[in-house]
């Protein structure tokens, strides 16, 4: 993975996490034992699939760039997809907190793109590859009066 794909990954897989902590914590205090397995789960699951997407958004841009930004707006809705399928596959379970993991993971998916959103706009990605050009001046397409 190139360094500015790790750099956006890590800028917004870093702040998923701390609120993930935060939100464990918080489970932990509210609900229990079991909340913080909920919360940790969601936790898990939202930077797994967050990440997943945004390595396979990155692939797509590199070896299909004209699919980018179909493949994006498709992407994005096939994770809020899977993550509201997630949610209602374990929402009767007793292995942990089904309140504590559906709240963390909303939270976590929110904190998730805002983070990404701003990794974003602060990186400095080129929109016109340097070595591109060859040097040599356009020709002039106008008359020549």
């Amino acid at each position: 993975m190139p360094s500015n794909d790790a750099r956006i990954l890590a800028q917004a897989a870093v702040p998923t996490a701390a609120v993930g902590a935060v939100a464990v914590v918080v489970s932990g205090v509210i609900a229990g034992g079991k909340g913080m397995i909920g919360a940790a789960v969601a936790t898990l699951v939202v930077i797994l699939f967050m990440g997943l997407g945004l390595y396979v958004l990155q692939r797509t841009a590199k070896s299909l760039p004209h699919l980018f930004q179909a493949m994006g707006l498709m992407l994005y809705a096939a994770q809020i997809l899977l993550l509201f399928v997630f949610m209602a596959t374990f929402k009767n379970t007793t292995l942990f907190n089904p309140k504590a993991f559906a709240l963390t993971l909303v939270i976590g998916t929110l904190a998730w793109i805002a983070a990404q959103a701003r990794a974003h706009m602060k990186a400095k990605i080129l929109y016109v590859e340097p070595d591109s050009m060859t040097g040599r001046k356009p020709e002039k397409s106008g008359h020549s009066s």
